[in-house]
């Protein structure tokens, strides 16, 4: 799906660097560069800047993506930086200063581009020539970097939390057209606008001013639920009430519940609001069906909702999608019906509700009492004999629940494991992963404990791998009980797997076909062993590895 809003606030964000601090230094670079008689010219300024801010922009988001660098806390950092830049511009003073800490680069960037002008050979480098240009508007993006930075964080950014790949590269090339279509212009007007520059100098510095306002404005509307994903448990802007009844481990602020946003589609109900079942007690559930901590929380909740639904309890199942297949309501819609859920279910696709909550957690639980306060909240599993006692509490019964224990997780148990790049870690095969490319593995003689290896040919995605050939393998060393993989087919065809444990073929082959979670392995205890998942034919895709102890 293409976020058109983000590309929209690239694209503005690109045109408020043309009356950044560090612009004049840079425009008689640009202004010179274009005064010759190639007609091709000023496209190649144009192009080559394009290219070059796009290029270390993409570059830097996969470096980012490779390092593993929390974007909540690089968007954080970025806000603020931004804002401050926008304070700096709206400054004469502190302008004047970031100014003359730019002028280096100007010169560094005239001095470039006369040399090239000044080339005797002609050719690639002539100066009438659109080549010669392509590499001057290269050099000008390189100078302008580190005056765009600020800003350029802030697009990095909104590039990493797109949902596609498609979301992401548009949104950095808008932003880099935002910052050369100006330079265009400069180019094509060459003399003439030599002429003017004195009125531009004149009216620059409330040109300055008004962008510095845009860009805190921007920063402002780019950020508007940046501190959601941060934010505690209860938002920070809410008034505290009174908790009543008294509950187990219940907050000691309760807040009124946050609304439901952008659902597209409700699952055994009608479209709800949270304020239309004031009077009710609310039990809000975060979850995804490919999730094995959401699948174990599912029975205590549909035993809830069939326990308490007639004394006044309202289950309600917010489905927030993990990977992009979860968002298919057909998908979601099977899993309601295999595991047996007759309350309410809203998918929220693209996370709005999630935010509104300030979640953070798959399977994530909120109580709401009549009166419509979120009174309290359980992360993970666990806990069931403790939520069910302060729904009881809410209703204003008394019953007997048998206490639970949270289920244990062995400190040798293997950690959840992604394969696509944006969260890959522990991978051991050769060639490294490359983003959206297809490449021949080579998995080690022996794995390390907690790392896994491909094998064959492989096409790497964002979310998961897809096998390119027939006999691509897939293998983890692991320490668990259980072993789950969440996996699918290209286009939804039938691939047959074989497994493998430690070597040995596990089983007959099966078939993969729809996107779900798979187990893989069930044993009587917890142990050490690698298992090995062979696709029979291509189109298999492998999402993430969980276990159990």
């Amino acid at each position: 799906m293409i976020n058109a809003l983000s590309i929209g606030l690239g694209f503005i964000e690109g045109l408020a660097l043309i009356v950044s601090p560090c612009i004049l230094p840079v425009l008689p670079i640009v202004l010179s560069s274009s005064l010759t008689d190639g007609k091709l010219r000023p496209y190649g300024i144009i192009v080559g800047f394009v290219l070059a801010f796009a290029g270390f922009t993409l570059l830097s988001r996969a470096l980012v993506l490779a390092l593993h660098i929390d974007p909540t806390v690089l968007r954080q950092v970025s806000f603020l930086v931004l804002i401050f830049v926008g304070v700096v511009m709206l400054s004469t003073t502190l302008s004047e200063a970031f100014s003359q800490w730019t002028v280096a680069l100007g010169q560094w960037g005239d001095k470039t581009q006369r040399k090239l002008q000044s080339n005797p050979n002609g050719g690639l480098y002539s100066p009438s020539g659109f080549w010669s240009g392509l590499l001057i508007g290269a050099c000008i993006g390189l100078v302008w970097v580190p005056c765009s930075g600020p800003i350029l964080a802030a697009v990095l950014v909104q590039s990493i939390q797109q949902k596609t790949n498609l979301s992401s590269v548009l949104t950095v090339f808008a932003f880099a057209l935002g910052a050369g279509l100006p330079m265009l212009l400069i180019s094509l007007q060459g003399q003439a606008l030599m002429e003017k520059l004195t009125l531009f100098k004149r009216h620059s510095s409330t040109l300055r001013k008004v962008m510095g306002l845009v860009i805190i404005l921007t920063a402002m509307v780019t950020s508007q639920d940046l501190w959601a994903f941060s934010a505690p448990i209860a938002p920070p802007a809410v008034v505290a009430k009174k908790a009543t009844p008294v509950l187990i481990d219940g907050l000691s602020r309760p807040y009124s519940a946050p609304k439901l946003a952008g659902i597209s589609h409700w699952i055994n109900t009608k479209p709800l609001t949270l304020a239309s079942l004031k009077g009710k007690v609310v039990l809000v559930d975060f979850w995804t069906y490919s999730c094995i901590n959401c699948i174990r929380t599912l029975p205590h909740i549909t035993g809830w909702d069939a326990k308490y639904r007639k004394d006044g309890l309202v289950v309600l199942g917010i489905h927030a999608p993990e990977f992009e297949f979860e968002r298919n309501v057909n998908n979601v819609t099977k899993a309601v019906q295999k595991y047996g859920i007759q309350y309410p279910v809203a998918l929220d696709n693209d996370l709005k509700t999630w935010v509104n909550f300030s979640n953070q957690y798959w399977p994530a639980h909120y109580l709401i009492d009549r009166n419509g306060d979120v009174v309290y909240t359980h992360f993970g599993e666990g806990n069931y004999d403790v939520t069910e006692k302060n729904i009881q509490t809410l209703l204003g019964k008394t019953a007997a629940i048998k206490p639970t224990i949270a289920p244990s997780i062995s400190r040798s148990q293997t950690p959840e494991t992604y394969l696509g790049y944006i969260r890959v870690s522990s991978f051991s095969s050769s060639p490294s992963l490359v983003p959206s490319k297809k490449s021949v593995f080579t998995a080690p003689a022996n794995l390390s404990l907690h790392h896994w290896a491909l094998a064959g040919t492989w096409k790497t995605q964002p979310e998961y791998v897809e096998s390119v050939s027939a006999g691509a393998t897939l293998a983890l060393h692991f320490s668990a009980k259980k072993v789950f993989l969440v996996l699918g087919s290209k286009s939804g065809q039938a691939v047959p797997v074989q497994l493998y444990l430690n070597n040995k073929p596990y089983g007959k082959p099966w078939i993969v076909q729809q996107h779900k979670l798979y187990t893989l392995l069930s044993l009587s205890a917890g142990q050490e062993g690698q298992i090995s998942i062979k696709s029979l034919k291509p189109g298999l895709q492998a999402y993430a590895f969980t276990f159990e102890s």
